[in-house]
């Protein structure tokens, strides 16, 4: 006899568990996408740079032209590497483990991917990244694109020129002892409204039209992506903001994770 018992369709917290799965999943598609793009503009102004340099070297024979094509030449392909490396980790590692990583150097590589975009609409990048602080238990993919999505965001708040500053600080607790570290993306854009604030990690609230002319933002999913993956790295996020002045998303990451906290 066939069975004839009923299939019991998955529960609500499942079903939304599993889309919450693939809502990521396209995020990361989509992330991995807008930096293959940006790497690739990136890797042509390298390439460009070697080429031009590899000319000069050709048409003058003396050694000091020479050596100045090959210097430049080297530093390029050296650029170009970096690129390279970046985008590779990321197709990679598809993964959310996360593991002990270097903040510091996350964020220049990070920085380095947005270079050109930066320099196109003649924004100002500052640093304040303090030295020897600990390694912090993450998912370098989710952190890096936490970042893009940050600095684009800023990047588009401004337009044409502004500045914009990255920090990284360590945190103190009452004995003196490292608990967590600050990240701080400040830009000197538009500013947003005091009524807009509330909302702005809702999924699919955007006050963007659509996309820019670069093809990045407008869905409304930048903001709501960088809420979930502090929250998944048991962390904060906060924003402060004035029309006319700017903007700043502070981020704490603990660094030690919850399950290590326990141990």
């Amino acid at each position: 006899m066939p069975d004839t018992h009923p299939i019991t369709p998955p529960d609500a917290q499942t079903q939304i568990t599993a889309l919450k799965n693939q809502v990521r999943h396209m995020q990361s598609l989509a992330s991995l996408g807008e930096l293959t793009g940006t790497a690739t503009h990136e890797f042509n102004n390298v390439l460009m740079t070697v080429i031009n340099y590899a000319k000069l070297g050709l048409r003058n024979q003396d050694a000091e032209s020479r050596d100045k094509a090959l210097t430049r030449i080297l530093a390029a392909s050296e650029r170009a590497a970096k690129i390279t490396n970046t985008i590779l980790a990321q197709a990679r590692n598809r993964t959310d483990a996360k593991e002990p990583t270097d903040l510091v150097a996350l964020i220049n590589d990070t920085m380095i991917l947005l270079q050109r975009e930066m320099q196109k609409y003649r924004i100002s990048v500052d640093t304040e990244l303090a030295a020897g602080l600990p390694l912090v238990p993450v998912s370098g993919n989710q952190i890096q694109r936490l970042l893009l999505n940050l600095m684009t965001n800023a990047r588009q708040a401004m337009g044409e020129g502004g500045s914009l500053l990255i920090r990284l600080a360590p945190v103190f607790d009452a004995s003196g002892q490292t608990v967590s570290v600050e990240l701080t993306v400040r830009d000197s854009g538009t500013g947003i409204p005091a009524d807009v604030l509330p909302r702005i990690f809702d999924p699919f609230f955007s006050t963007k039209s659509g996309p820019d002319e670069s093809g990045k933002g407008g869905t409304g999913l930048g903001l709501a992506a960088c809420k979930e993956i502090v929250d998944e790295h048991d962390g904060k996020i906060r924003v402060e903001s004035s029309v006319g002045r700017g903007t700043a998303f502070i981020i704490r990451l603990p660094i030690q994770s919850q399950q290590q906290a326990a141990a």
